[in-house]
This record gives structure tokens, C-alpha cells and sequence, in this order.
């Protein structure tokens, strides 16, 4: 899953940044709403937690250029301005939460996953399943066949995202994009050594296979043997 923190606070950046970092989410920082814009053409994301006062382009104004361009990806203020008004222009706006500084790193979390599974629209809470396979996203639990199974953050993060996209076969860019930020400099072949990892904790011990190739396009996460591009 894919973030881009903005906030001038350097410190802060860096913080928030590492920490969601830690937690298994790809992130993007920048300092303003002018430069967040330019990510923003470059890449998807499925949340942007911002600041509101930053210099050359605040977060209203940054927020209001996105709905205008058509960009819903959902928005988390974070700000020091507590006013009740201040909360209504935001969220009249287009903001999907506002979280008041100081705030509690656990609670941005929470506000996060929230966040985050409403753009996925995702019906079931935090759970996703497939076959005998389950995530949970608040617990960061895998288990298949009722078996617990120990994943990295980045093969959490991989499996989530094949999991919000079953059935559909995602490109190696795709992936890629998801899973990494602008400053990832792997190898080409990235994608595929997680894939392998994946498969081997997820699928190695089961008859029934999950992760599918699609030659030449991507892999595909089905309840099938017959794969069709």
C-alpha cells in the first residue's frame, strides 16, 4: 500500500515517514502542495496524509487542485488548527479525516487503515480471504488452512495487494509501483524474487495454488489452475 506524506516540518516528515515505513507501507514524502502535486502525476496512491499550512501551496489548496483534476485518492489532514471551522473547511473540501497535532501514532494508524479500506471499498473490514487464506490488516495475521504464517513487511504488503486486486492480473510495473517509492533502487527482477518468496510460504506446503503466472503480462492472484490473461 502506497502513501505520500506531506508536511514542511522536516523532523516530522522524517518521522511519520520512518514509521510508516516500519509498519509495511510504501512512502513518498515531500515538504509543500506544489511539490506533492508533481507526485501526485507521477504515481497512484491510496492515501496522502498532509499537512494543512505549508508554503507555495497549503493543503486546502492542495486538496481542492486534486478534486479539480479529478484525483479521489482520500486525504488525512494532519494540523495544529483544532477549530471546529477549520475542521468543516477541510472535510467540505474533499478531506476524508483530520487529525489535530500532537496526535498519537497508533491513532494514525487506526485513521489510516480506515482510510485506506474505503478506497478499496473493501466490504469485509480489515479481513481479506481467499480459499483457505486470510489477512487481516489490524492484526497483520496470515494464516492458511488455519495455519499461521510469518511474513516480512514487504511480502505482507505484496500479498495485501494481490489480495485487493484477486482475480485481476497485475503487471510487474503495477506491483512495482505499489510496493516501492521513487527512491527504490533494486533490481529489475524485484518483483519476481518476492513473488517467489510469497509463493513459497503461501503455496509451497498446499495442492491448491493461489499465486498464478500469466506469461508475458503479470502474476494473478485466483482460486483457479486456469489463468486467463
Amino acid at each position: 500500500m502506497r502513501l505520500l506524506v506531506v508536511e514542511d516540518e522536516k523532523n516530522l516528515n522524517k518521522l511519520i515517514t520512518k514509521k510508516l515505513t516500519s509498519e509495511g507501507y510504501t512512502v513518498d514524502s515531500c515538504f509543500d502542495g506544489l511539490e506533492a502535486m508533481d507526485y501526485l502525476s507521477m504515481a497512484s496512491y491510496d492515501g496522502v496524509i498532509s499537512d494543512v499550512m505549508m508554503p507555495r501551496l497549503d493543503g486546502f489548496q492542495m486538496l481542492q487542485k486534486m478534486r479539480q483534476q479529478g484525483n479521489s485518492t482520500p486525504v488525512l489532514f494532519l494540523t495544529a488548527r483544532d477549530s471546529i471551522e477549520d475542521r468543516v473547511e477541510g472535510l467540505d473540501m474533499g478531506a476524508s479525516d483530520y487529525l489535530v497535532k500532537p496526535f498519537a501514532f497508533q491513532e494514525l494508524l487506526a485513521r489510516i487503515r480506515v482510510l485506506t479500506r474505503v478506497k478499496a471499498q473493501d466490504t469485509a473490514g480489515s479481513t481479506y480471504s481467499i480459499a483457505d487464506l486470510t489477512l487481516n490488516t489490524a492484526t497483520r495475521q496470515v494464516t492458511r488452512g488455519g495455519r499461521g504464517i510469518s511474513l516480512s513487511a514487504k511480502e505482507f504488503a505484496l500479498l495485501e495487494y494481490l489480495l485487493r486486486n484477486r482475480d485481476r492480473v497485475l503487471s510487474r510495473d503495477q506491483i512495482e509501483n505499489n510496493l516501492w517509492n521513487f527512491d527504490y533502487e533494486g533490481g529489475t527482477n524485484a518483483v519476481d524474487v518476492y513473488i517467489r518468496y510469497l509463493r513459497k510460504k503461501i503455496d509451497e506446503d498446499f495442492d491448491r495454488k493461489l499465486i498464478h503466472t500469466v506469461r508475458g503480462v503479470g502474476y494473478v492472484l485466483r482460486d483457479s489452475e486456469e489463468v486467463k490473461p
